[in-house]
């Protein structure tokens, strides 16, 4: 569907591998991969996957959430600064170009610096993944010489619902449909400024991902590992959930199920819900626009278009009051977690700090000993030649 460069589809030729020591610092020999795209669109599954290429090399073993480079500099807000990564896009200040007041001199080399005291400086690819990099491509290409990005897009249902299981910053469907809009809006526009760019769908990833492999491989000009025989594991840091186990060298496999039980949820909303009337709404409404990304809201789903388009003009003039109904119970919603969280941490300050310290490590010690068991196990499941499928993809 898509897997094109510059918005078109040429004949991809491979560059030689970089062998240059950038520690060295022959800057100009120094390719940075920024990988982005909505969250809970594969960022970093696929991230983790490019750092494993040759001469790459990732933000590994950091400590923060998915070990994402917004974490792990004070340059520029983070997306949390700006509502969250269901509603940050909307905020001007997210959307970041070559006009940014943050490129002064002394802030890109902190910012350089900072992401540099993780990467293997001997290599000579850096690999980036934050979700919202793809909303500020052009920030990044004047920051870092020789960018290349990679931006996933994925069907906007299953990204949206994921993305509610973020309670503290639970946001409508039909919010999540326009930021999921807005953002690529804001991508296709920035696109025609980037260098080298690279597009794939999650969808064609999954069904294919050596082929979109090699073809990134040739992008960023190097080659793929050879799988290898014996391999370690390390953790991921994740959301509110066990750190996540994932080989050193192994590539790992996209899982094949993710979307289904999220296609499924939503046919139900649309022929059995108490609001099936909103979700037709929003389904008729955003039609036309998904259309343009190869994406639909009522093909494939266990509602015909006829079913959906019978009460169109009732809901002309009753969807907006549905949608304030939806956008103001998130919000009642999203205040009450978030006051929740505010007394947790306010009664938590209570706690001698040397009981939290220890709470702390018993919690480290307890994934590190859940996550090394069974490692010799997986590997040989999975096979040495065959790559090792997450839990989740981001």
């Amino acid at each position: 569907m898509f897997g094109r460069l510059g918005g078109h589809c040429p004949e991809i030729k491979e560059e030689p591998v970089n062998e240059t020591n950038s520690s060295g610092g022959d800057e100009t020999r120094r390719k940075y991969v920024f990988v982005g795209g909505s969250p809970r669109s594969g960022t970093s599954l696929l991230g983790r996957n490019i750092a494993r290429m040759e001469n790459c090399s990732g933000l590994e073993n950091t400590g923060v959430f998915e070990d994402e480079g917004q974490f792990l500099q004070d340059v520029y807000p983070t997306a949390s600064a700006y509502g969250g990564s269901s509603r940050c896009g909307f905020d001007p200040r997210m959307h970041r170009t070559e006009s940014s007041e943050l490129l002064a001199p002394a802030k890109v080399a902190r910012l350089r610096a900072a992401w540099h005291s993780y990467w293997d400086n001997s290599k000579s690819i850096f690999v980036e993944k934050t979700p919202e990099n793809f909303l500020m491509t052009r920030f990044l290409q004047t920051a870092f010489s020789n960018s290349y990005f990679v931006v996933l897009r994925r069907h906007p249902v299953p990204v949206s619902m994921a993305g509610q299981r973020w309670t503290s910053n639970i946001t409508s469907l039909n919010r999540m449909f326009q930021h999921w809009l807005h953002c690529y809006r804001l991508f296709e526009e920035d696109k025609e400024y980037l260098k080298h760019v690279y597009e794939l769908s999650y969808e064609d990833y999954v069904e294919n991902p050596d082929k979109y492999h090699e073809e990134i491989a040739a992008f960023i000009g190097t080659r793929l590992p050879e799988p290898p025989k014996e391999d370690r594991f390390r953790l991921v840091l994740q959301w509110r959930r066990p750190s996540l186990r994932v080989p050193d060298r192994a590539m790992e496999g996209p899982g094949t199920t993710h979307n289904k039980r999220y296609f499924d949820r939503w046919s139900y909303l649309l022929t059995k819900s108490p609001l099936k009337a909103y979700y037709r709404f929003i389904a008729r409404k955003y039609e036309p626009e998904f259309a343009r990304y190869g994406y639909s809201l009522i093909e494939g789903f266990a509602v015909n278009r006829e079913i959906v388009e019978a009460d169109s003009n009732l809901s002309a003039l009753i969807g907006p009051v549905y949608c304030a109904g939806a956008d103001l119970a998130a919000l009642v919603r999203r205040s009450a977690v978030r006051t929740r969280g505010a007394v947790r941490r306010g009664l938590k300050a209570l706690v001698p700090e040397f009981v939290r310290n220890r709470v702390r490590q018993a919690r480290q010690d307890g994934e590190t000993v859940r996550a090394t068991r069974g490692v010799h196990a997986s590997i040989v499941a999975a096979g040495p030649n065959q790559p090792v499928v997450p839990r989740t993809n981001r």
